[in-house]
């Protein structure tokens, strides 16, 4: 049986606020673009602390060696309940990553407590906590408000959705702060990755989090002789 594939979602955030308020998340929070990870008066604009980045970035070969050496001596993700630090989704469903990349985004760390009573987003999250990672992934694969909300926003954005496009290759990852640590949260790894801690005044636009996330994904290419790393970034804050 072919597996499920959708359209790929840009990674705006008009595209991912209509996705979030879609799936039930408040008004409230809102996704802003990143312009710069080093400028202060361009970070100025994104109100702070910010919750999570929401993240794609083309898969360059010195990041892709260095993926499947972190993957390579990992066991499958056994994580699952109340305890379990941060929710992760393994992704089954083919090009939804980018609504993936937004579950991780809000279901995880502060964000949560502005997810709407009720929501397809709240009943989303309370079904995934109890299930192991095989369930979970068949529990969203399964999800008809995941796949309509993903559906309402594949011709939203800048560019109509085009999984054969530019965007191909792309992966969304998500960082978020959660227990103190910063998360790498990505559905087509082994798990949840944790990159380290972080203060309580520290958020996920901090130069220790930028410095343990998406830098270090700079550095590392950088380092692998690649050219520079093109990729689009945005945050997820309260609204200005």
């Amino acid at each position: 049986m072919k597996r499920k594939t959708w359209a790929m979602l840009e990674n705006n955030p008009d595209v991912m606020n209509q996705l979030a308020t879609k799936l039930g998340l408040s008004s409230e929070l809102q996704f802003y673009d990143v312009y710069s990870l080093d400028e202060p008066e361009l970070l100025a604009d994104i109100p702070r602390p910010a919750l999570a980045l929401l993240v794609i970035i083309p898969l360059t070969p010195a990041w892709d060696r260095s993926r499947k050496a972190e993957d390579a001596d990992k066991e499958p993700y056994t994580g699952s309940g109340p305890d379990e630090p941060v929710i992760w989704f393994n992704q089954t469903i083919g090009h939804a990553c980018g609504s993936i990349g937004l579950l991780h985004s809000v279901i995880n760390g502060p964000a949560v407590d502005f997810i709407k009573r009720d929501s397809d987003l709240a009943v989303i999250r309370s079904l995934a906590i109890p299930l192991d990672m095989t369930e979970r992934a068949e529990m969203l694969y399964n999800s008809e408000p995941f796949q309509l909300a993903h559906k309402s926003v594949e011709q939203a954005g800048d560019s109509a959705a085009d999984p054969t496009g530019e965007r191909e290759g792309g992966h969304f990852v998500s960082f978020v702060k959660s227990g103190g640590k910063l998360w790498e949260l990505e559905g087509s790894r082994m798990g949840p990755l944790e990159r380290g801690s972080l203060a309580d005044d520290e958020d996920v636009l901090s130069p220790r989090a930028l410095d343990m996330g998406i830098k270090r994904i700079i550095k590392l290419n950088a380092e692998g002789g690649g050219e520079d790393l093109l990729f689009s970034c945005i945050a997820l804050a309260r609204r200005s």
